[in-house]
Parts: C-alpha cells; structure tokens; sequence
C-alpha cells in the first residue's frame, strides 16, 4: 500500500531550527514533484515549498531565506529544514505528490517560547 509518513515535528523556540522528514513506501518518490503543505486550526492548507524530481524549487514568500527543500531518492525520502522558526510557522505539515495527490498523516511542529 502507497504510504506517506511524516516525522520529525516537535516543540521549538522562535529562532530554532526543525527538520521534518516524508518517507515514502509502496511508491517511487523520485518520480514525483512533491510539496509539503501546512494547516492550522479554521484554516485550509497551505502550500509552503515543493521540489521537482530535477530538484527544482518553490517556496512561499514567508518562508523564504529559511526552509530548504531537499529530496534523497536514494532513501526515498524528502526533506524540509526549517531554519530560524517563527511563531506562525505553527502547524500541521503534510507531505503530498504535488499533481498525484497522495498525502501523509502530518507531523505537528509547535513553535513557543
């Protein structure tokens, strides 16, 4: 069964760094441009940065200059940094193929000082 699983979520402090990780099974994530995407309560989804499998990259303005997208296809597994984390960086992540449309469960990340 195709399976998307976050990890790497958690409690930090304005100004600290997170790195959430979405590892695939039962499907090739190198054959798909993945994205993931945050929530917050009484809020759609977001799309906060995506890579394409030549490794090309998007990000929402307001994370720009702080997370990286990363994908190893070797693991098969693909990667957000979340450098210098901001209050309203709060929230639920996902990870999905972009156009396929397969998600993850989500990892929580908290950010309180």
């Amino acid at each position: 069964q195709v399976q998307l699983v976050e990890s790497g979520g958690g409690l930090a402090q304005p100004g600290g760094s997170l790195t959430l990780s979405c590892a695939g099974s039962g499907i090739k994530l190198g054959s798909y441009t993945m994205a993931w995407y945050r929530q917050t309560p009484g809020n759609e989804r977001e799309l906060i940065s995506s890579i394409t499998p030549g490794s090309g990259t998007y990000y929402v303005d307001a994370v720009k200059g702080r997370f990286t997208i990363s994908r190893d296809d070797a693991k098969n597994t693909v990667y957000l940094q979340m450098n210098n984390l901001e209050y309203d960086d709060t929230g639920v992540y996902s990870c999905t193929t972009y156009h396929s449309g397969w998600w993850g469960q989500g990892t929580r990340v908290t950010v309180s000082s």
